[in-house]
């Protein structure tokens, strides 16, 4: 009997390796991975380098506009085996992961008007199953009947080392006290916007990656998944 494909949504806090498990995950399931956080990314992104953003305001009337016509699009990427981001059809992977965008992406992302019009593109995209969103708001928000959840954690210090590891090794001079400052910034915004705050909900399953590899995450979560189709839900 072929399994219901379902809705997996995988939030927590940045730097906890979301988006590597769930990417992980999906190619395990057979399924697609949608990085949430990305697509805000992708937005900071394009507020700043189209001067949207100024003195930490934000133009409404032009940020309606660059809405409105923006595209969003996750492509394989053989050489790296996993997904890059494609804003308007043109790659940003590398432009959307460095520290710039990291310091405002909290701020773009507490705006309703953005959040309104991304979890609409979220849902559309995720409607018929079979997918693995990650991100920050997808089990309270955007699925909160998603078949499965998961909450994934671990300690400002290590999720700070790692991000401040990954930095380093793609060439980008930031200091650790740059990273953890970002990282202990963005938990308290994330958690304290009044739109879509970062939340556990009741029914996700805590994951605390602070001691655990990617793969014994993803297996933790695999038996989760398999335990959740025996019972035929």
């Amino acid at each position: 009997m072929e399994h219901k494909r379902l809705i997996i949504a995988v939030d927590g806090y940045s730097s906890t390796g979301k988006s590597t498990v769930s990417k992980r995950l999906a190619a395990r399931l057979g399924y697609t991975y949608i990085d949430t956080g990305a697509m805000y990314r992708m937005v900071t992104y394009r507020v700043m380098r189209d001067g949207i953003l100024r003195d930490g305001q934000v133009d409404d009337d032009r940020l309606k506009r660059l809405l409105a016509g923006m595209t969003f699009d996750f492509r394989y990427n053989a050489l790296t085996g996993c997904h890059d981001a494609y804003l308007d059809g043109k790659n940003v992977e590398e432009e959307i992961r460095g520290l710039a965008v990291s310091n405002q992406v909290s701020l773009i992302a507490s705006l309703p008007r953005v959040r309104e019009v991304l979890v609409a593109k979220q849902r559309e995209m995720g409607r018929e199953g079979g997918v693995v969103m990650d991100g920050r708001d997808i089990g309270s928000v955007v699925f909160p009947r998603a078949g499965v959840k998961f909450f994934m954690t671990a300690s400002p210090e290590t999720r700070a080392r790692r991000r401040h590891e990954e930095m380093m090794g793609k060439g980008e001079t930031v200091t650790y006290e740059e990273v953890e400052a970002n990282v202990r910034q963005r938990d308290y915004t994330d958690a304290h916007r009044a739109a879509s705050p970062l939340v556990k909900t009741a029914d996700a399953i805590e994951i605390d990656t602070s001691r655990m590899t990617i793969e014994e995450e993803v297996e933790q979560m695999l038996a989760v998944i398999h335990a959740r189709h025996a019972r035929g839900n």
